[in-house]
């Protein structure tokens, strides 16, 4: 949805075109990306994206990252490397299978490598208890991913993270859009409900209902944010 259709939804619940509402499109443009800047913090829809591992420190400017939550490794241990010398890893337990079917032919030194391969995980499981494997930690202030390996370096990494958006335009979960528009509506009946109530009038035959839309507004805002926190994700941070 695009700032027009918002503004179209927030006016169409507010009960226009009947009835007249005290703020033009500028106000309820400002009214929306309010919204949007509050409910942002809480957004958790990831995306994924495959990056050139060159050094550990990873310049993440261009991705607009609000937060990182996975690394992953894109080339896996048994790609070509200078590593291993452009040779690629076999492994083991498919070359097993591939042995048992072709005829209980015996392969060169199988059971060796079988061995060598169990000596190799081993050491691999002692040395990710020294030094964990793709841990990373993201620097928000200064847009940097520090990603640590303790073996063969990929060329290429994926991480999946929390985009951080510029406009509501950006936004295409139907939950979050539902959630933007109630919460804008919220603050529109906020802003509308204090101009109505600005004056009281006594002795007249009809009264404006600012009151009931502040009251409606306050309860409203309340459940929202209350709502957003206890359904926020752990794994992303509010900030």
């Amino acid at each position: 949805m695009d700032m027009n259709a918002y503004i179209a939804e927030i006016k169409l619940k507010l009960g226009y075109p009947v009835l007249d509402l005290e703020l033009d499109d500028t106000a309820f443009e400002a009214v929306v990306n309010t919204a949007f800047r509050e409910i942002q913090r809480y957004i958790s829809a990831t995306r994924l994206a495959t990056i050139p591992f060159d050094k550990s420190c990873i310049d993440l400017s261009d991705c607009h990252v609000s937060s990182v939550s996975r690394v992953f490794r894109a080339d896996g241990y048994q790609s070509s490397s200078s590593d291993v010398k452009g040779v690629s890893m076999s492994d083991p337990l498919a070359a097993t299978r591939w042995q048992m079917l072709s005829g209980g032919t015996g392969l060169y030194n199988m059971n060796d490598y079988i061995y060598n391969y169990a000596s190799w995980n081993t050491m691999m499981q002692i040395r990710n208890t020294m030094s964990t494997d793709l841990s990373f930690r993201y620097d928000r202030h200064d847009n940097y991913l520090y990603v640590n390996t303790n073996g063969e370096k990929p060329n290429y990494i994926t991480i999946e993270y929390v985009p951080r958006y510029d406009n509501v335009e950006q936004i295409v979960s139907d939950y979050w859009i539902d959630k933007l528009v109630a919460l804008s509506v919220a603050l529109t009946k906020q802003i509308i409900g204090r101009i109505r109530s600005r004056y009281t009038q006594s002795n007249a035959l009809w009264v404006q209902d600012g009151e009931q839309l502040l009251q409606e507004a306050e309860t409203e805002l309340h459940d929202l944010r209350q709502e957003l926190k206890d359904n926020s994700q752990l794994v992303y941070p509010i900030d």
